[in-house]
This record gives C-alpha cells, sequence and structure tokens, in this order.
C-alpha cells in the first residue's frame, strides 16, 4: 500500500530467484498530521502531490498522500482513530519511517521465500483490486518496527508506472487502489513543475540499531533478502574526539538498493545514533534517506530557498578539502568540475576515492524529535558513502545535539 514504482523489464527470469527486487517502490511515513506533513514536503523539497486516499475516498481509518518526484516515491499515512497502527506509530516515536517498500515480480513469491529463509511476516499476501487493475502485496518485519513490503504491480495498464526520470513527479498513472486524483495541491505542483528541486533516486535508507545488534542485522539481510555487504566502516573511520559510530552497508543482489545499518560506538559523549535511539523510545529505525541528484549545486540552492535547513559547515572544512580532493582524483585523470566557490558558498561536502567523487549534504531534523533527516546527494563516478567527510560531519552534528542538550 504504496507508491508506484518502475515496470519490471521482460521476464524469463521471474521465478528463478523470488527475491530479485526491482526497486524501491515507495516509502511510506507514519505522520501525526499527514496533510499538513504533506504540504511541508511539497513546499519545502519540491514533492508532487496528486493523489490522495481519505474520506473522500472512502477511506474511514486513515489518510494517505501520494509524493512523487523523479523515481522517488512516498506515502505519508495518519491514522484517523486512536486504534490505527499509524496513531500508536506517532505516539511512541514521533513521525517516522514505517515501511521501505521493495518492486518484485511475484510478491506472494518473495514473502514465501524470506519467511522460509528466516523472515517473519508482518502480514500475508493481500490483493488490492479495482477496475484499473490488481495489485498484490505482502510484508516482512525487519529492525524496530520497521517493515518490508513485497509489491507486485502488473505490467501494463494504471498501475505500472515506468522508471521515472524527470525531476517533477509522474503526473501520470495510479499509486494503488483506493487512491484518487486531487487538487488540493495543484497550485504548488504546478509551481514545482515549473520549479524543479531535481530530486530523482532513492539512493539509499540508513537504519539506526542498539550497541551490539549491527552484525544480527547484517545477518538478516543477508540470510532472508539476500543482500551483500557492500562496504563497512568501524569506530576508526566515523569518530571524533567526543563520539563514534559503526556502520556496515548493505546491498541487494542487483546492487541497487543500500541500507546501512548503523549501531552507536563508545565515545566520551553521546552519538548521533544513540541520540536518536533515545529519542525513539529506544527502538531502532531508518535515521534517515538519501535522494540523488544529479546536479547538487542546483538542488542545494533550490532547497534553500524553499526554507530547508541543512547543517552548517564550517570553512575551515574547506581549507583542506580541496587539498585533499584534488590531489585524489587528479591520479585517475578527474577533477572536480563544480565552481569551488559555489561549493563553499552552499556548504556542500566533498569526497572521492579511486573511482571518483561524490557531493553531500544533510539537512537538520525534519521535525523536533532529532530521529529523521534527509541525505542530498549527487554521485561523479563514487559508489562510496564520504569517508573523508565523517570528521566533518560528526563534528557539525555534535554542535546541533549541544544545542539540544544531547550530547
Amino acid at each position: 500500500m504504496t507508491t508506484l514504482t518502475t515496470q519490471p523489464a521482460s521476464a524469463p527470469s521471474f521465478a528463478a530467484d523470488p527475491l530479485t527486487l526491482i526497486d524501491v517502490d515507495h516509502v511510506r511515513f507514519y505522520c501525526g498530521n499527514a496533510k499538513q506533513a504533506a504540504y511541508f514536503y511539497c513546499h519545502c523539497f519540491g514533492f508532487t502531490c496528486e493523489q490522495v486516499s481519505d474520506q473522500t475516498t472512502g477511506s474511514r481509518e486513515a489518510a494517505h498522500y501520494y509524493l512523487t518526484q523523479g523515481n522517488i516515491r512516498f506515502i505519508l499515512t495518519s491514522g484517523l482513530t486512536k486504534d490505527h497502527p499509524a496513531s500508536r506509530h506517532v505516539e511512541l516515536f514521533g513521525d517516522g519511517v514505517k515501511d521501505v517498500a521493495f518492486t518484485v515480480h511475484n510478491a506472494e513469491a518473495a514473502w514465501k521465500q524470506a519467511i522460509k529463509n528466516g523472515g517473519t511476516s508482518a502480514y500475508e499476501p493481500r490483493e488490492m483490486k479495482d477496475g484499473d487493475g490488481t495489485v498484490i502485496v505482502a510484508a516482512i518485519k525487519t529492525y524496530g518496527e520497521v517493515i518490508h513490503t513485497f509489491v507486485q504491480r502488473p505490467q501494463s495498464g494504471p498501475y505500472a508506472l515506468p522508471n521515472v526520470k524527470q525531476a517533477h513527479g509522474t503526473g501520470t498513472g495510479k499509486f494503488m487502489p483506493g487512491f484518487a486524483q486531487t487538487k488540493l495541491f495543484k497550485n504548488l505542483n504546478d509551481f514545482n513543475a515549473k520549479n524543479p528541486c531535481g530530486l530523482k533516486y532513492t539512493d539509499h535508507l540508513v537504519g539506526n540499531v542498539e550497541l551490539g545488534k549491527m552484525n544480527h542485522w547484517v545477518k538478516f539481510y543477508e540470510d532472508v533478502l539476500g543482500f551483500k555487504m557492500f562496504m563497512s566502516f568501524d569506530d576508526k573511520d566515523i569518530a571524533t574526539d567526543y563520539s563514534a559510530l559503526m556502520s556496515k552497508v548493505m546491498a541487494s543482489g542487483q546492487g541497487l538498493i543500500k541500507m546501512p545499518i548503523n549501531e552507536p560506538a563508545p565515545g566520551k559523549k553521546k552519538s548521533q545514533v544513540q541520540e536518536y535511539l533515545d529519542w525513539h523510545n529506544n527502538t531502532p529505525g531508518v535515521q534517515h534517506l538519501a535522494l540523488r541528484t544529479d546536479d547538487e549545486l542546483h538542488s542545494i540552492a533550490a532547497l534553500r530557498s524553499r526554507g530547508v535547513d541543512f547543517l552548517s559547515i564550517p570553512d575551515s572544512y574547506y581549507e583542506q578539502c580541496w587539498k585533499r580532493i584534488e590531489p585524489m582524483l587528479a591520479s585517475i585523470g578527474k577533477s572536480v568540475k563544480e565552481d569551488h566557490q559555489k561549493v563553499k558558498d552552499l556548504g556542500i561536502l566533498v569526497d572521492a576515492d579511486d573511482e571518483g567523487y561524490l557531493l553531500q549534504l544533510f539537512t537538520k531534523p525534519l521535525q523536533d524529535r532529532p530521529t529523521l533527516f534527509f541525505e542530498i546527494i549527487c554521485r561523479r563516478g563514487s559508489q562510496a558513502f564520504g569517508k573523508g567527510n565523517f570528521k566533518a560531519l560528526f563534528e557539525a552534528l555534535e554542535l546541533e545535539q549541544e544545542k539540544r542538550g544531547n550530547l
């Protein structure tokens, strides 16, 4: 029950591996007020909201807003009754990610295989049908109260969207039975179409788990979903004088879906992961989503103009940045093509490796609890995660933690 997805390719290998994950179908957020949250994400981040499922469409227990931008799809859900799972979730954790859904060829087969591999069912396969077609969904549990829904869409018709690459929303197709077009956000949608922010893909999604549990969840993704370890960092890589964390990046068999898993590491003061857990009812969950752009300077400038709050990067970072980056890139015959002064003016972080470089910047928390933020990332060859920026990033995060009294 969420977003629209990329269309499955040809399908001879349909049944070869039921857990072939085609794409991040959508990400579902549970919100205290989905209507207001939808406006926030559309206004500040340039998303399009053209479809809803609420009381006007016959949904009596919850309201759902479908947001798109490029190939990114969000569902924002609020419970309309005190007994709806979203109402309980918001009471315990505040707004946050409930479901990271994957598009698959066969939802029932994927669910059965995941259960056979040791996964735990969140709900059994179910059909959602109307006159326009059928979508089949089933889900398993992962860390904390997050779930993974397997979404099977038809290969043609309103519920089968192509892989959309434009900067603004899809504007075509239907998300799922029960959703209907709305003119509620028309003026804002029109503005965003003319003034795109350029966010195109979900690059990765980061989960925070308790101390000592990272390897447990690494094994879960390996055993249950067939992920492989893509990269790992320890407290020597991600540390300052005060705090540290450890992280392992898990990637799907096709390498398209990456889910880093973080756990806190001992430090003189409290790490960002421990702060997250403290304010998330000591329960693991999704800490941030990295959204991909092809033009970091344009996207960050556009988002800043819309009022998005980003972490502040000190000038001292740039005194060392180019000395570190340029020789590394020169050794592989590359260079940073973006204007250095504009990178600094916009407060963007830069890192490089033997494949190229990346540009990234992190928002401040998207709500009052410090439990969810976005990363805006642009890849120029590098498939890494900005290891060279960890110290600068952590120091910026610690300044924010200190302001909140949580360091």
